[in-house]
């Protein structure tokens, strides 16, 4: 079977992993030197987003490099050597692909304002004239995913789209030089070793012919997004199977992990199952977030609905899960507590398919406030100061000590990429290695668990105990069951259904009932001669 079909992956954002040279920036050789800890917690690949030389006006994701790496985060030297490490420790390297914008400061686009109205060099982003007599009106109503409108006026007269910030001008993908160079972009760091690319807003890259406008709504309601003539256009597919095919047949490098089958990832923000399936057709994307499941509410009737319409796809292939990511708001803070996150991840972790963990998940971090002078996110700006965008998930890790900026950096505590919270001590990767009841004790069962009970077919739908209008989730997939209990009062397990030994617990149970907001992994196996090999403590039963 493909490993990636029940894969575990974990997101590493760089800048706020760990810091190798003392200068308050995470980078590629503390990196390296971290990945053990990955390694440990039982995932399959590590993501690591962008890495690129980068103004950092939307925190990498502006790049003026696509082929380069930061300064501040090492060398290309540095690069490779985190590859190698990856694969010593049997870790496959995922990284990030921008397909769909370049940063304003890139060659392209500097050449693009250099060479004026008609030129070759604008062919390669959306340059148009604008409205009204004076052309002084945007060319549509487009509106910007961060706020305002996506269009802005250069000195010639023309206007620039840009479906994020204005220091992301988007490329124009019809046109052939484009295309050509983004797939020289795959091949330098396929030849570099990397495993697999997960493609940026990939529901983006081209857009409706004449740029039509597109109406009220833009950006409220991500049900809606498919609907919109800058998303999810058709070109998108015959492009993704151009590059499925270069993946397909690129010679596997030096020290990679076996079985070596490399993977695209679509960061694809469309929310109907039927499209969405459409990017994971065999030919295109091997897995594609499921961002239904990380925007559910902690309700049992929406979460069993998203899985099930996960589940039941068109597409027939493995649903990637995840609860988390450098754009979200962590789970701790976003369901309403610890338990309900600990819980939330018992759910995810059981069903069948791939998932992705984000740094700092396993340790149970909560969304971190950032006083507004040390905000760095775009949003900030482009709303007015109304939405403080996604800095508090970005907060560099706490590695050890009682005290910022525990263990991640050398530096002085300010000059952190990021302000650490000073009540963070609790959650260090060392301070809960000590404790067996600790979130990563949890996420490490969990995980060992996992792989050594898999999905007997990781597209399979589960089999449901729980019926609709229950206030729990219960479900079996192979030799593992999983109940949760998303109501307001305890549970008897009896009266559950849901046969097996229990051998998980995401918080303490209340005698042979299951309190609220927990949830317990069973397996239908005889009980083993000598105990799993799972860290003792409260969560484990």
């Amino acid at each position: 079977m493909s490993w990636w079909r029940d894969a575990v992956c974990y997101e590493v954002y760089p800048r706020a992993f760990a810091d190798s040279d003392g200068d308050g920036t995470g980078d590629l050789a503390g990196a390296a030197a971290c990945l053990g800890h990955i390694a440990e917690l039982g995932a399959d690949a590590v993501w690591i987003t962008p890495f690129y030389p980068s103004p950092l006006a939307d925190g990498g994701y502006d790049i003026a490099d696509h082929t380069g790496v930061a300064a501040d985060l090492g060398s290309p030297g540095d690069f490779d050597r985190l590859t190698a490490r990856a694969h010593e420790l049997g870790l496959r390297l995922i990284v990030d692909l921008v397909p769909n914008h370049t940063s304003s400061r890139h060659p392209w686009f500097r050449e693009a304002l250099a060479a004026g109205p008609g030129s070759a060099a604008r062919e390669r982003y959306l340059f148009r004239a604008g409205r009204g007599p004076s052309g002084a009106l945007p060319p549509n109503d487009w509106q910007s995913a961060f706020g305002g409108p996506a269009w802005t006026r250069v000195a010639d007269g023309e206007w620039y789209c840009h479906l994020h910030a204005p220091e992301q001008p988007d490329l124009n993908w019809r046109d052939p030089g484009v295309r050509s160079a983004f797939t020289g972009i795959l091949r330098h760091w396929l030849d570099r070793g990397v495993d697999g690319f997960r493609v940026d807003v990939a529901h983006a890259l081209f857009k409706a012919e004449g740029l039509p406008d597109a109406g009220p709504g833009q950006h409220g309601d991500p049900r809606r997004n498919h609907l919109m003539p800058y998303y999810d256009q058709e070109e998108l597919h015959p492009l993704y199977r151009e590059w499925r095919a270069l993946l397909d047949s690129h010679p596997a490098p030096p020290g990679a992990v076996p079985p070596h089958e490399r993977v695209m990832v679509a960061e694809s923000a469309v929310f109907d199952p039927d499209r969405l399936a459409r990017y994971i057709r065999p030919d295109e994307m091997h897995q594609a977030f499921n961002f239904a499941f990380l925007e559910a509410a902690w309700d049992p009737a929406e979460l069993r609905r998203v899985i099930d319409a996960s589940l039941s796809g068109p597409g027939g292939g493995p649903v990637t899960w995840l609860l988390s990511s450098h754009d979200a708001v962590r789970p701790v803070t976003r369901l309403g507590s610890a338990a309900r996150a600990r819980a939330a991840a018992l759910l995810m972790l059981a069903l069948p398919g791939s998932a992705y963990l984000y740094q700092g998940e396993e340790l149970g971090l909560p969304q971190a406030a950032v006083p507004d002078d040390r905000v760095r996110d775009p949003l900030w700006e482009r709303s007015g100061h109304t939405d403080r965008g996604r800095d508090g998930s970005r907060v560099p890790l706490p590695w050890s000590g009682d005290r910022a900026p525990y263990g991640f950096t050398t530096a002085a505590p300010e000059h952190t990429w990021l302000p650490q919270p000073d009540d963070w001590a609790r959650y260090t990767v060392a301070a809960q290695e000590r404790d067996p009841g600790s979130t990563l004790a949890l996420y490490r069962a969990a995980l060992r668990l996992r792989r050594a009970h898999p999905a007997p077919d990781p597209a399979a739908p589960p089999h449901w105990y729980s019926a609709a209008g229950d206030p729990y989730l219960a479900f079996r997939r192979g030799a593992l069951g999983c109940v949760v209990n998303l109501g307001t009062r305890s549970l008897s397990r009896a009266a559950l259904g849901v046969p097996g030994r229990a051998v998980l617990a995401s918080g303490p149970l209340d005698g042979d009932a299951l309190p609220p907001d927990t949830a317990l992994w069973l397996l239908d196996t005889p009980a083993p001669r000598h105990p799993p090999d799972v860290p003792p403590g409260p969560p484990r039963i």
